[in-house]
């Protein structure tokens, strides 16, 4: 069999595509490899679809919720069905865009297929063996599926299928507690499913800042059964039902629950293993995540890696920046840039929704790293007052000496929109929290509840 030769070849068709859009460009040979629709994770079953979807969620909970305003309100029905096909026909319309203008490239070559590699720069792509000048490994990462005895065999669902659900479950059980988990319980159970959630950690999402994930953990858990330090011990799927055997992490306190569907949401890991990366002398750590150094290069000559895979933060928008990265070095191999993850920011899409940057309280304090505090409530300000929003709080932790904001954390009505413009002073500013101080805002908008925070710290 002939082997096919490229300048570049890109695993993976999501952030990967903007490294081999500008290869195209420059008029290099390009290959690239997808077993699954293009556009990547984010695209396809990750961030777009899910919050186009929670978005419905997040208007059905606002009808809920205007009772607080004196307005009774009522949903008379509800077309799951036909949520869930509208945002999937947008998402699949999008992908076979990507794919059509792909294959017109006269340049560019799209294998779809899986891949492994056989030996330094060589894969074989389905039948196909490939060879390319510079390698580019932006294969994303899957659902960790847990040795649970009963779950083999089980329909349960994983974030990758749980958005195109198309029937919509009464009851719901969820195992995990994390980031996937709060938004996919808002999203059924904004709705109308009955959520119950098995979480082994004391908390619910107990990456964010301890006070964040305390005030999320007592929201939540007024919504929906949440089973805080419990893990299941085994599962049963008959008549099309789950029964779950679930327990106190550290002992007694046995129980069974019920449920139409069981939404496995345990974290997720890296597909390196999937691509044989080692035979072509790239190194991975302990957990699978490809080693990079601060140029994203790997262990091995002319081969690159961005995204989920290398796991420095399994985010798009971090994945946007590491291609951007790594298409300067590859381009520009005389200005070589290395990764700067200042002010890498991330959020949570639930209800109440949450967002932050930098170091959590519980991070500092285990440093033995002197700070300042300031936590201001939503409720304190005027917008917030309109709200009626009781939990919303934003947290900035600075050093008091030079302004530098260390961590800034903030939970309730949009969050996300919220920490931006942190964000630009934290990477553009030298003394942060004086800038946000000689701002001004305006009144009575729901940013003045970050101004006032910084004021405070």
């Amino acid at each position: 069999m002939a082997v096919q030769k490229f300048d570049l070849i890109v695993i993976g068709a999501g952030s990967g595509l903007n490294v081999a859009a500008e290869a195209l460009e420059r008029g290099w040979k390009v290959a690239v490899i997808e077993n699954g629709p293009m556009g990547g994770t984010c695209l396809n079953r990750g961030c777009i679809p899910s919050k186009m979807l929670i978005h419905h969620a997040d208007v059905a909970q606002t009808i809920r919720d205007s009772q607080r305003f004196h307005i009774k309100s009522k949903i008379a029905r509800i077309d799951f069905k036909k949520i869930v096909r509208e945002v999937n026909s947008h998402v699949d319309e999008e992908a076979a865009g990507i794919l059509a203008g792909w294959k017109n490239a006269s340049n560019g070559k799209v294998f779809q297929a899986t891949a492994r590699f056989t030996g330094g720069r060589t894969l074989q792509a389905g039948s196909a063996i490939i060879q390319g000048k510079n390698i580019v490994i932006a294969a994303g990462c899957r659902p960790s599926i847990p040795p649970i005895p009963g779950l083999a065999g089980t329909p349960f669902l994983t974030s990758d299928d749980a958005l195109r659900l198309e029937k919509q479950p009464k009851t719901m059980a969820i195992l995990g507690g994390g980031y996937i988990a709060a938004e996919l319980a808002h999203f059924f159970g904004a709705l109308g499913t009955k959520v119950t959630i098995i979480q082994r950690n004391r908390l619910l999402v107990p990456d964010e800042d301890e006070e964040v994930a305390q005030a999320f953990t007592k929201e939540f858990s007024k919504r929906y059964a949440v089973h805080l330090e419990h893990v299941i011990e085994k599962v049963a799927y008959k008549n099309k039902a789950f029964t779950l055997s679930i327990a106190k992490k550290e002992g007694g306190g046995k129980k069974t629950i019920k449920a139409d569907q069981l939404l496995i949401a345990t974290g997720r890991i890296p597909n390196s293993d999937w691509l044989h990366v080692k035979e072509a002398g790239v190194e991975v750590n302990e957990h699978g995540f490809v080693k990079t150094n601060p140029f994203l290069e790997t262990t091995a000559p002319n081969v690159w890696a961005l995204g989920d895979i290398v796991g420095n933060y399994m985010f798009k928008h971090s994945a946007n920046y590491e291609a951007e990265i790594v298409a300067n070095n590859l381009f520009h191999a005389e200005h070589k840039r290395s990764v700067d993850y200042t002010a890498m920011p991330h959020a949570v899409f639930s209800n109440p929704p949450m967002a932050g940057v930098g170091k959590t309280e519980q991070e500092l304090k285990a440093e033995n790293t002197h700070y300042s505090k300031a936590v201001y409530p939503y409720a304190h300000t005027g917008m917030g007052g309109a709200l009626k929003d009781s939990t919303g709080f934003v947290k900035v932790l600075a050093e008091p000496e030079t302004g530098k904001v260390l961590g800034c954390h903030i939970l309730g009505y949009e969050a996300p929109t919220l920490l931006h413009e942190v964000l630009v002073l934290m990477r553009n500013h030298p003394n942060p929290v004086q800038a946000m101080q000689n701002t001004i805002f305006i009144h009575p908008a729901l940013s003045e509840v970050v101004q006032r925070a910084f004021y405070q710290v």
